[in-house]
């Protein structure tokens, strides 16, 4: 499975924690197939069906199905179904759906689907504009990260999500541990630095950081820029 973990509801993405929890979750045999049952169907469907299915016991479906929802790869939601009669009929029914359009996790934790949509953006971006391709990258890149941190989480807990595993300094500035693009940003230095320069000045921005404070940081095994205090 490939990385996107997004939330359906909500459009944000699992912690890189929950993602892995979330790996775990299928590693288990009847999960996976429930889960692969229940992202196949184009509607929600209940527990009674998915074990009928999968000629599984309705205890058993019921445990994983939970479980699964438990693990953020389900979600719930209640219903009343047509056609049934007699005792019960009246309550609403526990349906199931799938939470995620798909997850994955990587050690350390990376964001390259963040920087494919980054690049996407730009290039459509500059056809249909017919300008640069490198300031359309810049914009799309300082939008996204002005709009990753419009909901008032702090600069911090944004880098965190994006994977910069982000730590304090002597000085109460941010240093960023991880670079989320290191494989692109190895083979295509310029664009990738540029792009992450961008993307850090639009969240610093939207926590009420100035951009300024933004600086590189060429420091082996780190992101190519900091956080100065």
């Amino acid at each position: 499975m490939s990385r996107t973990a997004e939330n359906r509801e909500s459009g944000t993405a699992l912690s890189w924690t929950g993602r892995l929890a979330a790996l775990a979750s299928l590693g288990d045999a009847g999960r996976r197939r429930l889960f692969e049952y229940v992202a196949g169907q184009p509607a929600a469907v209940g527990r009674d069906d998915a074990a009928a299915a999968l000629d599984m016991p309705r205890s058993t479906a019921s445990f994983h199905l939970d479980r699964l929802v438990r693990d953020g790869l389900l979600a719930v939601e209640f219903r009343k179904l047509g056609g049934k009669a007699g005792p019960g009929s009246g309550r609403p029914a526990k349906l199931y759906r799938p939470a995620l359009d798909e997850v994955g996790a990587s050690v350390p934790d990376r964001s390259y689907d963040l920087a494919g949509e980054l690049m996407a953006t730009a290039i459509e971006s500059s056809m249909n504009a017919g300008g640069g391709v490198g300031e359309a990258l810049a914009e799309a890149s300082y939008s996204r990260g002005r709009a990753l941190a419009s909901d008032g989480a702090s600069l911090d807990e944004v880098l965190g999500g994006v994977g910069y595993m982000p730590e304090r300094d002597a000085e109460g500035g941010i240093i960023l541990m991880n670079c989320p693009f290191h494989r692109l940003a190895d083979a295509h230095t310029e664009v990738v630095c540029a792009m992450n320069g961008a993307f850090l000045s639009g969240a610093a921005a939207a926590c009420g950081v100035p951009e300024g404070k933004v600086e590189e940081d060429r420091t082996v095994g780190r992101c190519c820029a900091r956080i100065r205090a």
